[in-house]
């Protein structure tokens, strides 16, 4: 544990250097409306400051992927959506019908809520035919896999164990929080799940991120994605 602590700290040093000016904290971030009440309008917004910003993608739910990805055609700025989201405890068959779906229509990142329940109940089998039936739906159609653990919801070993089962059944990244459960990310998470699963995934800090501040501690800890509704605001004031 004190070896894989050790490369987490290189890990998120190496991150926090090189996300030093604003165009390369911009690619860190997943800029994000997952809001139901969301407004055509407001999508497209979203993807306007996408462009503008450079933002490494736009999170969205999957009824506005088709949207998103006609408007980020030939830009570097990835479509994202969810899947299972935000409980995660629909059916395997749905998560991954879900995913495949949104990946024919432009998706290329999906973050995908595991089974909460079923990991309590100590169902890890479970968990990780979960994770890598979603994980190969969306790797067959060229598409990256964020596994949200929603770590609120979980105490230390618990978190631990999530992300190691995310490792096992091969997505690519893990994840804090879907900012719909009754806490988003802290620094205490990221820490213990980069020093869980070492340089081999990443990890995704979502939920409550809302300054400048908040991300370079959230990229100190070991995180490798953002997650955040107020991208324009932190990009503002690292510009400024």
């Amino acid at each position: 544990m004190v070896e894989i602590q050790k490369v987490a700290a290189e890990i998120a040093e190496d991150l926090l250097a090189r996300a030093g000016g604003p165009a390369s904290i911009a690619r860190l971030i997943d800029h994000t409306l997952l809001k139901p009440e969301a407004t055509r309008e407001q999508v497209l917004k979203l993807c306007r400051e996408a462009l503008q910003y450079g933002f490494a993608s736009v999170c969205v739910n999957q009824c506005w992927v088709p949207l998103c990805a006609a408007e980020l055609a030939g830009s570097p700025v990835k479509v994202c959506t969810v899947a299972g989201f935000p409980l995660g405890g629909s059916f395997t068959a749905a998560k991954v019908c879900e995913t495949a779906s949104a990946v024919r229509c432009g998706a290329r990142e999906v973050d995908m809520v595991i089974n909460v329940g079923a990991l309590r109940s100590g169902g890890l089998d479970t968990v990780r035919l979960d994770i890598r039936a979603v994980a190969q739906a969306a790797h067959a159609g060229g598409a990256l896999l964020k596994t949200i653990i929603e770590a609120a919801l979980l105490d230390d070993i618990q978190k631990a164990t999530a992300c190691r089962l995310a490792l096992e059944a091969g997505a690519d990244f893990v994840k804090t929080s879907t900012g719909f459960g009754p806490g988003g990310a802290t620094v205490h998470d990221v820490a213990l799940m980069r020093a869980t699963v070492g340089s081999a995934i990443g990890v995704k800090a979502a939920g409550g991120i809302c300054t400048l501040d908040d991300l370079r501690a959230m990229v100190r800890a070991g995180a490798s994605r953002i997650g955040a509704g107020a991208s324009v605001a932190i990009m503002e004031a690292a510009r400024a």
